[in-house]
C-alpha cells in the first residue's frame, strides 16, 4: 500500500455507520488498514456490518450510542479508548432529515434536526479534542452537504444545521490546528444509498439529478470512501479547514 494512504494501526470512530455513506467511509478506512469503530443505535445491524468487514480481514468493532445523548457519547468514547487504545480520528456522520413546508414546520422538529446534525458534532469534536490534543494530534471529519451553500424548499432545519457545521468545521480547524488536530468536512452530493432508494426509483427526480450533475449520474457510496481516507491519512497532513465536495460537479453547475 502507498504509505501516503496507509491507515494501519489507526483507530477511527465513524458515527452513523450502519449503512449508506457512513458505512462506505468506514469500509474504505478499514481497507486502508484502520481499526474502525462503527456507531449507530441498532447493535444487530452494526454487528452484521462489522462482521462483513472482519470477513475481509479488517479490524472492526461497534459502539452503540445515540449521538444526541451527550453523557452517552462521553461514556462511549471512554469505553472505546479503554478497550481499543487511543482514537486517531472521528467522522461525525450521523444525521437525520425532516421535510415540511415552513408554515407547518414545528419548532420541535427543527430543534431535533439541529441537535443531531450540528450539536452532536460539536460535542463529539470537543470530547475527541480533549483526548487527541495531549497526545499530539488527530483528525476530525464532519459530513456536511451540498445543501447549505445551495438550497431546496422544505428542509430549512437540515440546511441551517449543515451550513452551521461548515462554519463549525472552520472554527475548529483554526482552534485545534495548533494542537495537531486537523478538522475538515466532506460535502456529498446525491448518492444512491438505501436512504435515497425512493428517490432513485422516482424516474422524474432521478432524471433531474442526472441533468443537474455534470457526470450525468448518481454517486455510488464507495466513491465517497476515498475522500475519507485522503483526509484521515498522511496524504491529507496539510489539509485543514477544508470542505471537500464529492458531488460529481453538481454544486458548481448553473
Amino acid at each position: 500500500m502507498n504509505p501516503l494512504f496507509d491507515m494501519t494501526g489507526r483507530l477511527v470512530l465513524v458515527t452513523g455507520a450502519s449503512r449508506g455513506l457512513g458505512f462506505a467511509m468506514a469500509e474504505a478506512l478499514s481497507d486502508a488498514g484502520a481499526h474502525v469503530v462503527l456507531n449507530g443505535r441498532d447493535p444487530a445491524t452494526l454487528d452484521a456490518k462489522a462482521e462483513a468487514l472482519r470477513a475481509k480481514g479488517s479490524t472492526a468493532s461497534i459502539s452503540t450510542f445515540d449521538v444526541t445523548d451527550e453523557a452517552g457519547t462521553i461514556t462511549a468514547l471512554d469505553a472505546i479508548e479503554a478497550e481499543h487504545g487511543p482514537l486517531w480520528g472521528v467522522i461525525a456522520n450521523a444525521g437525520i432529515q425532516h421535510r415540511s413546508p415552513i408554515e407547518e414546520f414545528e419548532t420541535a422538529d427543527f430543534e431535533r434536526v439541529v441537535a443531531t446534525n450540528l450539536t452532536s458534532c460539536f460535542v463529539l469534536a470537543r470530547e475527541a479534542a480533549k483526548r487527541m490534543g495531549p497526545r499530539g494530534g488527530g483528525r476530525i471529519i464532519n459530513t456536511v452537504s451540498m445543501l447549505g451553500t445551495t438550497v431546496r424548499p422544505t428542509v430549512p432545519a437540515y440546511i441551517a444545521a449543515k451550513e452551521g457545521l461548515r462554519a463549525l468545521t472552520r472554527a475548529l480547524a483554526v482552534e485545534l490546528g495548533p494542537k495537531g488536530i486537523l478538522v475538515n468536512a466532506i460535502a456529498p452530493g446525491y448518492f444512491a444509498t438505501e436512504m435515497n432508494q425512493a428517490l432513485t426509483e422516482d424516474a422524474e427526480f432521478s432524471a433531474w439529478i442526472e441533468g443537474k450533475t455534470p457526470l450525468g449520474r448518481w454517486g455510488q457510496p464507495n466513491e465517497l470512501g476515498g475522500a475519507a481516507v485522503f483526509l484521515m491519512s498522511p496524504a491529507g497532513g496539510f489539509v485543514n479547514g477544508h470542505v471537500l465536495a464529492v458531488d460529481g460537479g453538481m454544486s458548481v453547475q448553473v
